[in-house]
């Protein structure tokens, strides 16, 4: 990791001084032990900030979009000659990468206007899962060694196994290396479970549509609706969302439960074809909503009725509500 933080330094510096990005959208220390936060570099002497670590759990090509989205917003009123790119730089492992696919299919920017730095990904630490493996008392102290993460609180110290700690989609995640990049920093990550991918999924159609619907109530029923998920999403970027539109209004303001399942289920099928797993609306989440199970049963469905399709795993492959073919199958049309 630490030599990683040093190539990735060096490269941001680089990209800086010769003025080939604007803005370099990377980690840096958080304030917590445990945490990385998103930053923004804009001096090659402030490249030192960057940190590559098991804290980094943060989609950032949310930034990426939005950084690239506002420049255009605020370049309306000048004169077409002379508009100005907005050329911006992300540390980007797999998910992040194929967000940014994603995004290059849909025509948010274009491919000229990011530079992709690629790093390997063995999966980020999960809080709730550290949290829990803590009994919710404070951590201290924390750090890698080896296998483990040593964690200190008013307890002592203790050290749990990485696999207990890790985010449950980087333990299946096919994708921890990136899909495109403009330079690669440090060696390929090994393969993870994919083999376990859909495991949770099948469990959850293995239940009668009465157990289903038990379970995405009760899931719902914790949600306070602060729009975490969907403010932290990269997948998540209209001017303005269904839940703050009044003509037509399709949410209503209240607490209403049926108004938040709504929310949830409207936000999730915008998602189809579309979710990444990168697991950031979990990590925001502050009730601790089941989230991932709902959407990686989009994403198992896009793949057994699509051709095999997966998120961003090819700027060649378009996602599949973006292309329409004769060949489409349509059997599923009346399935429930």
């Amino acid at each position: 990791m630490e030599n990683i933080e040093k190539q990735l330094r060096e490269e941001a510096k680089k990209l800086l001084a010769e003025k080939k990005v604007d803005v370099i959208v990377g980690y840096e220390e958080g304030t917590l032990p445990y945490q990385a936060a998103p930053c923004f570099i804009e001096d090659p002497e402030s490249a030192e900030r960057l940190v590559w670590n098991k804290y980094c759990s943060v989609n950032l090509a949310k930034y990426v979009h939005d950084l690239i989205f506002q420049h255009k917003e605020s370049q309306k009123r000048t004169k077409p000659e002379e508009r100005t790119k907005k050329i911006v730089g992300v540390v980007a492992r797999g998910c992040t990468t194929r967000s940014i696919v994603l995004h290059l299919q849909e025509k948010q920017y274009d491919r000229d206007q990011v530079v992709v730095i690629g790093v390997p990904c063995t999966g980020y630490i999960s809080k709730k899962k550290l949290a829990a493996a803590v009994d919710g008392k404070e951590v201290i102290e924390c750090s890698v060694a080896g296998d483990a993460l040593s964690v200190t609180t008013v307890d002592g110290t203790k050290d749990i196994p990485l696999k207990e700690v890790t985010a449950a989609n980087c333990l299946t995640c096919r994708f921890n290396n990136p899909v495109i990049s403009d330079m690669m920093i440090g060696d390929p990550a090994p393969a993870m479970d994919v083999d376990n991918e859909y495991k949770e999924v099948d469990e959850f159609e293995s239940l009668s549509e009465e157990e289903r619907w038990t379970y995405f109530t009760k899931e719902m029923g914790k949600c306070i609706r602060c729009y975490a998920c969907r403010n932290t999403c990269p997948s998540c970027y209209c001017k303005v969302c269904f839940v703050e539109q009044s003509q037509p209004k399709w949410v209503g303001a209240g607490i209403d439960e049926t108004d938040t399942q709504v929310f949830q289920f409207m936000r999730m099928f915008h998602m189809a074809g579309r979710c990444v797993d990168c697991g950031s609306c979990l990590e925001v989440c502050p009730m601790g909503v089941d989230l991932r199970t709902f959407l990686k049963k989009l994403d198992k469905d896009a793949y057994n009725l699509f051709d095999e399709y997966r998120v961003g795993e090819s700027l060649d492959t378009l996602p599949p509500l973006s292309a329409h073919s004769t060949e489409d199958k349509e059997e599923f049309i009346f399935e429930p």
